[in-house]
């Protein structure tokens, strides 16, 4: 790629701001193991009272998930597991439902068809009490095989897989203690309630539809009983975006959507994913698990998202074409190989092992749709423009 252009990053994120679809964000772009680009503005709370700045931290939602991934795959590499070891193995608990053939690289590309649960009377915040649902939950054979995306399970099954496999240690301190702490990441999964006057409040979409709206998410969310509708309800509770600005939830440990951070620190660990696991010469993960993180298990139609996906290990990659030569969409820039995640309301973290690159960009304004919007897309396209 051609040499990255500062100014032309800044403009794209000041764009933003200017034409109104900012309240308060940040970017920040790591390259061979340096930041050479960090960025913040606007405002952390509604009022546009309180200024947003270099340690601000904000929920990523469904970009925790990249951090999950990372947990679970390192438990696995360190229990000398691989993606092919049927979950029951370490679960035995698990095999309820018919699921005793499933797989820890089914479960964790999204292809177990568990992306919903049938029950409906639990909540988000009782890991014990939606373990023991996934237990006895029946695959959704439609979307068997994949991709069909788990917005709220899969982070309770990478939490258990952690659990299983380190003695019932729970995921958001496996992650403090094998990541974040060793290499400095203000990224939390359980915000301590000494950083909650750092947090920024997370502000409702402006509209309920996308510019680049998808009419059949929209269909399918408004169908009772769709699989769309209930992965995006099951396991239920802190649906509302105002319920997720409480003190109780910023503090809790939810895997699937509950990181918080700096667009610092989630550029920092994707950039040591980048690096193929390596930092200032420690080994976080092996090539093997990198591999794992860089390689397509499930591509296609995504039953509960309504588009085509391609996931790895964890990570969400472009999908690509029939000749899996070109991407048919590109949220991660130009390279095949880039992995990451992105989070509800347009948070983006991601890994170009190609170019060495590491990303990050939070913000507080949510957007409708899917996948992050033109927000994030034009800092990235500025980012790769030659």
């Amino acid at each position: 790629m051609s040499e990255i252009s500062a100014s032309r990053v800044q403009s794209a994120f000041g764009s933003n701001f200017s034409k109104g679809r900012e309240v308060g964000a940040a970017v920040s772009v790591w390259q061979d193991g340096e930041e050479i680009l960090s960025l913040c503005g606007g405002f952390r709370d509604a009022a546009r009272q309180v200024p947003w700045q270099p340690d601000t931290l904000v929920l990523i939602w469904s970009a925790t998930k990249g951090m999950a991934a990372a947990c679970a795959l390192h438990a696995i590499e360190s229990a000398g597991l691989g993606l092919d070891t049927r979950v029951a193995e370490i679960w035995p608990e698990f095999c309820g439902g018919g699921k005793a053939d499933v797989t820890l690289g089914q479960v964790l590309s999204h292809s177990a068809g568990l992306g919903a649960l049938d029950r409906t009377d639990l909540s988000v915040l009782e890991h014990g009490d939606v373990a023991r649902a996934i237990e006895e939950q029946a695959p959704f054979q439609d979307a068997v095989g994949g991709p069909g995306y788990g917005p709220r399970t899969f982070g309770f099954l990478a939490d258990e897989i952690v659990r299983r496999l380190n003695g019932g240690i729970p995921l958001g301190d496996y992650w403090r203690t094998q990541f974040a702490e060793p290499l400095g990441l203000d990224l939390w999964i359980g915000l301590p309630s000494e950083l909650h006057h750092r947090a920024a409040s997370v502000l409702p979409a402006k509209t309920a539809v996308s510019p680049d709206r998808n009419d059949a998410f929209l269909e399918a969310m408004a169908k009772p009983g769709s699989l769309t509708r209930r992965a995006f309800s099951t396991p239920g509770g802190l649906l509302a975006v105002s319920a997720m600005n409480s003190p109780s939830a910023r503090s809790a440990s939810i895997p699937s959507m509950g990181g918080i951070g700096s667009a610092s620190a989630l550029g920092k660990f994707y950039a040591m994913l980048a690096l193929g696991g390596i930092w200032r010469g420690r080994r976080y993960l092996g090539k093997n698990t990198i591999a794992w993180m860089t390689t397509r298990l499930s591509q296609g139609f995504d039953k509960v998202l309504q588009l085509d996906t391609s996931f790895s290990a964890g990570f969400m990659m472009d999908p690509l074409d029939a000749p899996a030569k070109k991407k048919i969409r590109s949220l991660l820039g130009p390279s095949l190989r880039a992995f990451g995640h992105p989070g509800a309301g347009g948070s983006l973290g991601f890994a170009d092992p190609e170019n060495g690159i590491g990303f990050g960009y939070v913000m507080n304004q949510m957007e409708p749709g899917v996948l992050p919007g033109e927000r994030a897309r034009a800092i990235v396209d500025s980012l790769y423009a030659s």
